[in-house]
């Protein structure tokens, strides 16, 4: 029997890792300038954690979760997103009580949503998210969205569009959700099941809606902005005037509303306007959630953080035609010629190993011309050449493949001698 990788998943081969890595390194370089510690929550969380914060009315909750009854009938589910575990460690841990507030945290892993697979998005796909909890100031709101913005430009992208809008606070959510029940209840029939089912519980995901996109009574639906209040869009300018502090520039969207329930105040999404990516524009979405930690019935900590797809980002280098850097070249090849001669040679590519040096050998039995034709293969630049004779005389032969010299060396000075002639 054949079997396939499951659909809405990849394998990623070895000719494309090197790729993630450099964006992982990239990752990890830009969090560690931030100070932005990483943090790993398990694959795994109980399923009421994300029907409790990513909301009840969301499609991630209501269709995508992969969800399953473990042995002790418990009802756990595979993470589909990142900020509910690491608001749940939070709490758990006792975060809140570290000196240094707010809280920095990064994460880089799986994530899982059983939604139709198109380009840049799977079924299994992998998220980097940074959260900062324990601040309301709008300042540390412009440092997320800063940190990923710089991500994307240290990854070479250019073609970044950054869409703002204000979600307000409790008082603001309400008055507004009053005004959209109002509005579409007259009409609520023109409309999806789904959007029938979030009227009275979540008015605004229907503005959100796919199906309903182009239904005219959502571009007539009561505008956000008008029902922010005072302090909401005070905090609102704030986040602005810093992010233009900052030189990033952005665009005001009333109808951006994010796919979560958690967000409140700050909602943004990073988009790519390159010409060849492709009709999904998103590459990162994020927001604040004050009172996220309440719920799970810990203290008082606002936050706010985003997640971006590594794929999406991938797709985007591709896009704007960005190179990556070459994978590490095959420094040394071993070639061993006869069964006396193997031995020495696997113990000599144990040494140059521990020494750091990026080494390998045959271990198909080929005769000398097949070995040289692998080791050209592999650009190796120096062929270190053990026969019975070398045996013998206690020496190898060390050719360096650039210019073609050769010497025979003492196989006690061969790791010195090698380490010092490598170009690194």
């Amino acid at each position: 029997m054949l079997f396939k990788v499951p659909r809405g998943t990849q394998d990623i081969l070895p000719s494309e890792t090197w790729k993630w890595q450099q964006v992982e390194s990239i990752i990890k370089h830009v969090s560690d300038a931030f100070r932005y510690k990483e943090i790993r929550t398990p694959i795994f969380e109980q399923t009421e954690l994300f029907q409790r914060l990513v909301g009840e009315t969301t499609d991630v909750v209501q269709k995508e979760m992969y969800t399953f009854t473990d042995k002790g009938n418990r009802s756990m589910t595979l993470r589909p997103e990142g900020t509910a575990p690491v608001v749940r460690s939070f709490v758990e841990n006792k975060m809140f009580g570290i000196p240094d507030q707010p809280v920095k945290l990064f994460y880089v892993g799986p994530m899982f949503r059983y939604e139709r697979q198109q380009a840049g998005r799977y079924r299994q796909f992998v998220q980097f998210g940074a959260e900062a909890i324990g601040s309301a100031d709008p300042a540390i709101d412009a440092e997320v969205i800063a940190l990923a913005m710089n991500v994307y430009q240290r990854a070479g992208l250019t073609d970044l569009k950054l869409v703002l809008n204000s979600l307000g606070d409790t008082e603001c959510r309400k008055a507004h959700k009053d005004a959209l029940i109002a509005h579409f209840t007259p009409h609520i029939d023109e409309f999806c099941s789904d959007c029938k089912s979030r009227l009275d519980m979540n008015p605004l995901r229907i503005l959100d809606c796919k199906v309903d996109s182009g239904n005219p009574l959502i571009a007539t639906a009561p505008s956000l902005p008008n029902y922010l209040n005072e302090d909401s869009a005070a905090y609102f300018e704030q986040v602005k005037s810093y992010l233009d502090d900052l030189n990033i520039s952005y665009v005001v969207d009333a109808n951006l509303v994010r796919g979560l329930d958690y967000y409140n105040h700050t909602a943004f999404e990073i988009m790519s306007t390159s010409k060849g990516f492709g009709a999904i524009t998103t590459l990162c979405g994020g927001g604040r959630y004050n009172g996220l930690a309440e719920d799970i019935g810990g203290p008082s900590a606002p936050g706010i953080g985003f997640a971006m797809s590594i794929e999406r980002l991938l797709l985007a280098m591709n896009a704007e035609g960005k190179s990556f850097d070459e994978e590490p070249n095959l420094e040394v090849y071993i070639v061993t010629l006869g069964d006396d001669a193997k031995r020495p040679g696997f113990k000599l590519l144990n040494e140059l190993r521990k020494s750091g040096i990026r080494s390998d050998m045959d271990y198909m039995d080929r005769k000398m011309k097949g070995q040289m034709k692998s080791a050209d293969r592999l650009n190796a630049e120096i062929v270190v050449v053990i026969g019975e004779d070398e045996v013998a005389e206690d020496v190898a032969m060390v050719r360096n493949m650039s210019d073609g010299t050769q010497e025979k060396i003492a196989t006690s000075e061969l790791v010195g001698k090698i380490t010092s002639s490598l170009k690194r």
